[in-house]
């Protein structure tokens, strides 16, 4: 019996292996969102660098890319020349910039380029929680009735806007999840 004790400790470390094993496989962009197949929620904002108030309405009548950016975010400048490239190419993406100076975030748009059709300005992070965000960067899909179809967290890149976003915005697919 003396000798069975000597492999809990054995033990125990195969099953801490066995779950430290299985979280290196999942994968860090998956994380669930409770909001997609939802209406975006309801918020009264500002438009960043005007006094202009945007809700909810403002993101309905065309598929769009809502981004959740800012300028603290080192991946959100990994991005941005991606973003430049959609939006040249057509596709409306909305800025929502999360956490954020107003001041500082205007000066960021003109040194790198503005790809947005406007940018929320939420800096108390009132809409990005209502949203669900985790954190910047993070691109949400919205159909043209305002409701939320797909999530991604991360750096959009090419192969992201083919494999998960893309097919959101093309005319033979459906727009609701």
């Amino acid at each position: 019996m003396q000798r069975l004790k000597l492999f809990v400790p054995l033990a125990l470390f195969a099953l801490l292996g066995v779950f430290l094993w299985r979280g290196l496989s999942l994968d860090p962009t998956a994380l669930p969102s409770a909001r997609v197949g939802t209406p975006v929620p309801a918020f009264t904002l500002q438009q960043l660098g005007s006094d202009a108030e945007l809700t909810e309405q403002t993101l309905t009548g065309e598929p769009l890319l809502l981004n959740v950016w800012a300028t603290w975010c080192y991946s959100c400048r990994v991005e941005h020349p991606y973003l430049l490239e959609l939006a040249a190419n057509g596709v409306k993406i909305v800025g929502l910039n999360y956490k954020d100076e107003a001041d500082k975030a205007i000066r960021w748009l003109d040194d790198l380029g503005d790809p947005y059709a406007f940018t929320i300005e939420d800096p108390a992070g009132k809409l990005g929680l209502d949203l669900g965000v985790y954190g910047a960067p993070e691109t949400y899909v919205i159909n043209a009735q305002g409701v939320v179809v797909h999530r991604h967290v991360g750096v959009v890149d090419d192969a992201v806007w083919r494999n998960d976003l893309a097919p959101f915005f093309s005319p033979e697919e459906p727009q609701n999840p």
